[in-house]
């Protein structure tokens, strides 16, 4: 009975290395979502940035805020992920800097 239930050596070298592999599996999935959410986190700051600059060049220049995202999009160059953020651009006057509030879409 005792031979029945003893685990050979070759089976435990195999389960070892396959918990070895398991757990290094995990650590770099793990590692990857970190990247993943510190990339996403700048991208949103990079997109704020570009805004603000973008509204305050415009107004630098011309001596009136934007009227919409379209006009910054055609003038200044501003591209952005529409799929992944939403801006909502209220602008308040010409010489009232507009409100911008940036969503950032759910998947």
């Amino acid at each position: 009975m005792k031979k029945y239930l003893r685990l050979h050596k070759t089976e435990y070298t195999l389960l070892g290395s396959i918990l070895a592999f398991l757990c290094v599996f995990t650590i770099f999935f793990h590692g990857i979502q970190v990247v993943s959410d510190s990339s996403k986190e700048k991208e949103l700051e990079t997109l704020q940035n570009a805004l603000e600059q973008n509204v305050t060049l415009c107004y630098a220049t011309n001596g009136f805020y934007p009227d919409s995202l379209a006009y910054m999009e055609e003038h200044y160059g501003l591209y952005y992920d529409k799929d992944r953020f939403y801006i909502d651009y209220e602008p308040i006057g010409t010489n009232i800097r507009p409100d911008i509030t940036i969503i950032e879409k759910g998947n």
